[in-house]
């Protein structure tokens, strides 16, 4: 008997501490804006998440969402634990759209999410840098923090890609487009270790850019088929 009980809070503690959520109990997700926090393109992502049933949440940064990409991940833990406790919830789920995405690969990794979160929907996220930005730094001779950091081969990105880009936990998925001209090369959204769509792929048609992704057909269905009760998969049926 005495062998179970310690048995038991062994898991208990796993699960509080340091464990992997449970991945069949979806709880609320955080939507994270991109780069200058304009909530209004999350509209779509938030609408599609609604009409599948899930409790909605939209993080706003501070500093109008072009300030330090590590102040921005403590801020969506604080929210993250905010709202599991409002919810009731074990864990929430991550949708971060372009520069959302790095802050949501952040908390994860640096700021405790790994216990935190079942999972993380990156959505034209520049998770290895984004030649745009490095040519606006470039150019102007420096931009605010955030642009920095979002630079092909800054110093925040090159320590996220280091080791494991996704680490144990959540599991992780992102969808891309290949007409992206803000992300450049637009394979930069993609993550080892994850599931990675590419629009193109089920709509071979499809001319999205950057813009658009957040109500891109393909992105919609994804929110579905990687945020259900069922391991995340690429959408079987799409509406191109």
């Amino acid at each position: 008997m005495a062998l179970v009980v310690v048995a038991v809070i062994g898991v208990l503690l796993v699960d509080r501490v340091g464990g992997a959520v449970d991945q069949g109990r979806p709880g609320p997700v955080l939507v994270i804006p991109g780069y200058g926090a304009d909530l209004d393109a999350l509209a779509p992502l938030v609408a599609g998440l609604r009409l599948a049933g899930r409790q909605a949440v939209v993080f706003e940064p501070t500093e109008g969402g072009t300030g330090d990409l590590r102040v921005q991940a403590r801020g969506l833990g604080a929210l993250a634990e905010r709202t599991r406790d409002r919810a009731g919830a074990d864990s929430v789920d991550l949708v971060g759209y372009s520069a959302g995405g790095v802050v949501a690969q952040l908390y994860v990794r640096d700021e405790g999410g790994a216990s935190v979160v079942r999972r993380v929907l990156t959505v034209g996220s520049p998770h290895h840098g984004s030649d745009v930005a490095a040519l606006a730094e470039e150019v102007a001779g420096g931009c605010p923090t955030a642009c920095e950091q979002l630079a092909t081969g800054s110093d925040l990105l090159r320590r996220l890609a280091a080791g494991d880009e996704t680490p144990e936990g959540p599991e992780w998925v992102t969808v891309r487009t290949a007409d992206d001209r803000i992300v450049t090369p637009s394979e930069s959204a993609a993550l080892d270790g994850a599931l990675n769509i590419e629009v193109e792929e089920l709509c071979p048609a499809a001319t999205t850019s950057h813009g658009g992704l957040p109500g891109d057909p393909v992105v919609l269905a994804t929110l579905r088929s990687a945020l259900g009760d069922d391991p995340p998969r690429v959408p079987g049926e799409v509406t191109c």
